[in-house]
């Protein structure tokens, strides 16, 4: 299954923009971002994705397309990173606030400039796994 990747983009720039709103204008902002990723988490299906979809010139399949697995690991990560930062603010922490909030916005901003971290987490934790199970069997 894949993502066309200008709707993986108008997601990166969604979370971008909510997240730094959030921790410029008001931590309340940061609700929205973790609603979304919540849903998305939950079935797999990405609200501002499918408001994306609408505004597509082309067929889906005729754009360059994105891993929907490594989408959603992304996902999880920025919901998590995004949920810290909602807790930290809860509790006036607010220096964990701003860096787990600053983190989800390098994350997006790299991303959009074409360099995935979730990507690179994700791939050495696979290659780990693999080392792991091929251990036991020589």
């Amino acid at each position: 299954m894949s993502i066309p990747k200008p709707l993986v983009q108008l997601n990166q720039i969604f979370i971008l923009l909510t997240v730094l709103s959030g921790l410029l204008l008001s931590p309340y902002i940061l609700i929205l971002p973790l609603i979304i990723g919540v849903i998305t988490l939950a079935t797999k299906s990405n609200p501002v994705i499918l408001f994306g979809k609408r505004f597509l010139k082309k067929t889906m399949k005729d754009y360059p397309q994105e891993d929907k697995a490594q989408q959603l690991f992304n996902q999880w990560i920025a919901t998590v990173c995004i949920g810290l930062s909602i807790l930290f603010f809860s509790i006036h922490i607010s220096w964990a606030a701003y860096l787990f909030g600053i983190m989800v916005i390098l994350a997006s901003g790299l991303a959009l400039a074409g360099y995935c971290i979730g990507c690179t987490i994700r791939y050495r934790y696979i290659m780990w796994k693999y080392k792991k199970g091929t251990r036991g069997q020589a």
